[in-house]
């Protein structure tokens, strides 16, 4: 699993899709490329929708700082750490913690991210993966799509103790709709599904008919508890409180869900969700910065970071080989 950043193949898939997103951006009118902060208010000003690119996995990379501005210089402007597997640099979420957070050299992927104005996305990552980021970023962070771990305990979720750390870094916590990241009923449900269909692959190896059919018996007695948009509010209320209002922001995740939250199947039910938290008490300043101006912030705030790194220091030509040596064996 380490090895997942070394192997080749990432780079062809990833700039391809950068590609298909540029096209896209320039066949549709109501799309406009934006690189810099500075743009997107004028888009949005003008009618259309302010669009920015992104990498979710620094795997793209394999392992070059190289790479890592040549998708820098392609428009990307912010690069999740990891995705769902631990890198040669770093732990995932999801995966073993074999580093323990960062390796020297995923130190080094900070720093240049940081020179670049590249923002660090701390979604999927691990809490030593975190807080070994927060360490040493000298720009604010985003999560792009992370919950609390105190009110649902998914992995994939935000320690407090992180999200105490937000107010000096600057950077922002943005809550998914992901049912079982923000619902402890559809996590409870997943989890009991997983060890149905554990137990059925136990029972019956290699059939996956078998299993299947076994799961399908299992929902069919066990109905799918649905998540609210008051699960949403609650979440993104226990980050205000941690956090500040000024951490907070909207992840969605629409593009990675089959199951949306009731009340939020799109993004048209987006008001329903401000009327909630307009209910709760929140100002109409308060909901602007939620809905974005927190997250202009930190691109603005990052850009001025690169401004001032690019005059100190040039490009990182540091190697995974050179900071991350071979360990002995025991």
């Amino acid at each position: 699993k380490g090895a997942v950043a070394s192997m080749p193949g990432y780079s062809r898939v990833q700039l391809e899709q950068i590609d298909i997103a540029r096209r896209m951006i320039a066949r549709y009118p109501e799309f406009e490329w934006t690189l810099r902060s500075n743009q997107i208010a004028p888009a949005i000003a003008r009618g259309k929708i302010a669009s920015l690119l992104g990498l979710e996995g620094g795997h793209a990379t394999e392992n070059s700082l190289g790479l890592l501005r040549t998708y820098d210089d392609m428009g990307a402007r912010y690069m999740t750490l990891t995705h769902n597997v631990t890198l040669d640099w770093a732990d995932a979420a999801l995966d073993s913690a074999r580093h323990g957070g960062l390796t020297p050299f995923g130190r080094e992927v900070v720093r240049e991210m940081n020179r670049l104005g590249m923002l660090l996305d701390l979604s999927h990552v691990s809490p030593g993966t975190m807080s070994n980021a927060l360490d040493v970023t000298a720009a604010p962070v985003i999560f792009s799509h992370s919950g609390a771990r105190a009110l649902v305990d998914h992995s994939r979720n935000v320690p407090d103790s992180i999200l105490a750390r937000m107010p000096k870094n600057g950077g922002v916590v943005m809550v998914p709709f992901v049912t079982n990241f923000v619902s402890n009923a559809a996590k409870a449900d997943n989890d009991a599904m997983d060890v149905v269909a554990a137990e059925s692959r136990k029972n019956h190896p290699g059939d996956a008919a078998a299993v299947g059919a076994d799961t399908l018996a299992w929902r069919a007695v066990h109905p799918r508890p649905p998540a609210t948009i008051a699960d949403v509010a609650d979440m993104i209320d226990h980050v205000k409180q941690m956090a500040g209002v000024d951490h907070v922001g909207i992840g969605s995740d629409f593009d990675g869900i089959t199951e949306v939250v009731l009340g939020l199947e799109d993004v048209s039910k987006f008001p329903a969700l401000f009327a909630e938290l307009a209910r709760r008490g929140w100002s109409q300043a308060d909901l602007q910065k939620l809905a974005g101006g927190n997250v202009l912030r930190v691109l603005r705030e990052a850009e001025v970071v690169s401004a001032r790194l690019k005059k100190e220091r040039q490009p990182s030509v540091a190697t995974i080989e050179q900071l991350d040596p071979p360990r002995a064996l025991p």
